[in-house]
């Protein structure tokens, strides 16, 4: 069993019950909707700042939107952004920078 899990994370296959992973896709839905409805979250910072969250956001959103992929056999190198163990973390520190900045402490 922990051989398989391991081959799994080798292979870019997500370990995530579906469950998770559609709560995983919803949110990211919903970080998506929110930030083109409140775009100053990004806009207004100062340049390099706007780059580390734009790059942080697309490994963040895109691995996110690409969680269903985790579970087919389709081959293709953009399984790989979310089946990543520190996916879950780049998610949860973008989602806390964007509350911070909504929250005005940066």
């Amino acid at each position: 069993m922990v051989a398989r899990r391991r081959r799994e994370r080798l292979l870019g296959m997500s370990p995530l019950p579906w469950g998770g992973a559609a709560l995983v896709l919803a949110l990211t839905a919903l970080l998506a909707v929110w930030l083109l409805l409140e775009p100053w979250l990004i806009r207004d910072l100062p340049t390099p700042a706007r780059l580390a969250m734009v790059v942080l956001g697309v490994w963040a959103l895109g691995g996110g939107l690409s969680m269903p992929l985790h579970f087919s056999p389709v081959p293709g190198w953009w399984r790989l952004a979310g089946a990543m163990p520190w996916y879950p973390l780049a998610l949860v520190s973008f989602i806390v920078l964007l509350l911070c900045r909504y929250a005005g402490l940066f």
